[in-house]
């Protein structure tokens, strides 16, 4: 396609050469031929100086008496014959040539009207990808897949083994129809594979192009859109065109609630074209004209928007939820993506996928991409468990920010700050177990107290959520009690939200609330219209609303004065971990413990006890001792 157009524009270059010069020769050619002027002419005429001429048209050429040649260029004078004869000039005359015009004479002019054609006919082809001429608008963009090299095959794909079980049924289908058919069984129309974003929905769909052995299509819901009315359906067709000549083979569409939004919802009224190009996929996949052997599968994260007629049995008879691995399915996934980096041997996977909870299949691949790169940054040979955390924090809570200037004073608050979270987190018995407390800036946080859950859990139970409330106000009531009302920060701002959002959710949601019972309230609050959150009518009443607000304020006050009773009598422990996180800026949770419960300095950290002595002086130097709330 660059080869060609590059030669239109070589064309255009020399044409437009031809039409400069074909429209700079003739004041040329004039110039040269006209040697003396009419009025010239006519006074050497007079004086008997010419004694020949060529009449040619308005074209006069002559010679003098002295045998000097001559040309002007002559008006419509009636007495110029008569002027000649009376002073004896040899007249002669010759008719205008009338020669036909070149081949490049025709082509310079019609070159304004060619230069137009090729240019419209250019800017078609990039409008609609090439694909077609220019009039080719309604030409599918499906293209088949030929994966010889980069294959991907089921074996690449982990974590998700239910939905692998569903496509992989479907490519035995196409493999071997009659061990389905003798049972009368039919080969399904549509495979729709729903699931957040990273889960690996392309990739599955990549597998079935590798194992399927049968022609594979894929195609992208943007690209039925088309500013032309009519096209997108137009489009459908032609895909399923395609589809029957090559049948049986798989069509992909990847996003397709680009084109498959629900019918006349939405305040803005419907679209027309994208609800064309709908109507027309419907009829197409169960209509009066049957597609046999054409199997569509489809992605969307976003099933809640596609319309009920889409997903009907008939049309999409399998919706396969390919949803976020568990600790088992991280795993595999890290094995899959490990096996592209070397790797030391004491790593432990099951480690890694355990301190990785809510990760992506596409998460888990940047980080094995991340630990791969800092390992590299190092030059070291081998990727170890120090390349794995780092690369774990950077992606979970951002990259360091060790070149951020902080005082002594800000990195003491935010040290208490963070090892108040990190007591209270000890000492409630429904809390996750800690990982890491730190206080180096990472991403938006002057410092973060990471907890790790045992094991992937579903839901959770009313104690850990209170546990989770009362640990995020620890930040702030640990401030309150070393510093004082007065020096309290805004450093505990994400806390309070957080814990505010914990509360509403479970009074308005989760029905948790003795007072309000299980009841659902404030469903939908808000909608976008016209760029702007408006709030929508809630489904309770004023003293409704009362009580909600007033359960959600004694939730989240619940929590905070749970963490000042731990604070309180755990004062001891507050001093000792703030200093270690001031001295050694991060402590693994482990050490934490030792630390807290036994008294055991974490190795190679023996400093330890001298730095403490340094830091009571500086304490008390600047007035920082310790403020006992009842």
């Amino acid at each position: 396609m660059n080869f060609k157009n590059l030669i239109m524009w070589v064309i255009i270059v020399f044409l437009t050469i031809g039409l400069y010069n074909m429209f700079k020769s003739p004041q040329n050619s004039v110039n040269q031929k006209n040697d003396i002027i009419f009025s010239e002419f006519l006074s050497e005429v007079e004086n008997g100086r010419v004694v020949q001429v060529e009449i040619q048209g308005n074209n006069i050429n002559g010679i003098m008496s002295d045998g000097k040649k001559f040309s002007t260029y002559s008006p419509n004078d009636p007495n110029l014959i008569e002027k000649l004869s009376e002073r004896g000039v040899s007249i002669s005359a010759a008719p205008t040539d009338e020669k036909m015009p070149s081949l490049l004479g025709v082509l310079l002019s019609w070159f304004p009207m060619l230069l137009l054609i090729a240019v419209w006919i250019f800017f078609m082809r990039q409008m609609q990808g090439g694909k077609g001429g220019a009039m080719g608008f309604g030409r599918s963009k499906a293209k088949m897949m030929n994966e010889l090299k980069g294959k991907v095959t089921f074996n690449d794909v982990a974590g998700v083994e239910e939905a692998k079980e569903e496509v992989e049924e479907v490519v035995e289908f196409l493999r071997d129809p009659k061990k389905f058919s003798r049972l009368g069984g039919k080969i399904p129309r549509g495979c729709l594979l729903v699931g957040p974003p990273g889960t690996g929905k392309t990739l599955l769909a990549r597998a079935i192009a590798g194992e399927a052995g049968v022609p594979f299509f894929t195609i992208s819901g943007s690209d039925f859109v088309e500013m032309f009315v009519g096209v997108g359906a137009s489009r459908v067709r032609d895909m399923f065109e395609q589809g029957k000549k090559h049948s049986p083979c798989i069509i992909f569409i990847d996003e397709i609630d680009a084109v498959g939004r629900s019918r006349g919802a939405g305040l803005g009224g419907g679209n027309d074209e994208r609800e064309q190009t709908l109507n027309q996929l419907l009829v197409e996949m169960d209509g009066f004209d049957t597609n046999e052997g054409v199997i569509i599968i489809a992605a969307t994260n976003r099933p809640d928007v596609l319309d009920p007629a889409l997903l009907r049995p008939g049309r999409f008879d399998r919706q396969v939820v390919v949803s976020l691995p568990d600790i088992i399915g991280r795993e595999k996934i890290l094995k899959v993506h490990s096996k592209k980096i070397t790797m030391a041997s004491d790593i432990n996977l099951r480690t890694v996928a355990r301190g990785t909870p809510g990760f992506s299949g596409a998460d888990l691949a940047n980080l094995v991409n991340e630990s791969a790169l800092l390992a590299a940054r190092k030059n070291k040979r081998l990727v170890t468990n120090q390349e794995f955390e780092e690369a774990k924090d950077k992606v979970m809570m951002g990259a360091e920010r060790r070149s951020m200037v902080m005082t002594e004073d800000e990195k003491k608050l935010t040290a208490y700050h963070e090892a108040g979270h990190a007591i209270v987190t000890i000492n409630e018995k429904a809390a996750y177990p800690i990982h890491k407390a730190t206080i180096i800036p990472r991403g938006r946080a002057l410092g973060m107290v990471m907890q790790l859950p045992e094991k992937d859990e579903v839901s959770q139970t009313r104690e850990q959520l209170h546990a989770q409330m009362a640990i995020a106000m620890g930040g702030r009531v640990a401030e309150e009690i070393i510093f004082g009302e007065d020096k309290v920060t805004t450093g505990a701002s994400s806390d309070i939200e957080q814990a505010t959002k914990r509360a509403r959710a479970m009074v308005m949601r989760a029905g948790l609330s003795k007072e309000l019972g299980p009841v659902a309230y404030g469903e939908n609050e808000e909608e976008v219209f016209l760029g702007r959150s408006v709030a929508r009518q809630q489904n309770m009443s004023e003293e409704t609303a009362k009580k909600v607000d007033a359960e959600i304020r004694k939730f989240v006050e619940k929590g905070y004065e749970r963490a000042k009773t731990i604070l309180n009598e755990k004062i001891e422990d507050l001093h000792k971990l703030a200093k270690a996180l001031l001295t050694y800026e991060t402590l693994t949770g482990s050490e934490i413990e030792d630390l807290i419960n036994k008294n055991i300095y974490p190795s190679n950290k023996e400093d330890l006890k001298v730095e403490e002595k340094e830091q009571s002086s500086a304490l008390g130097s600047i007035g920082l001792k310790p403020k006992i709330v009842h």
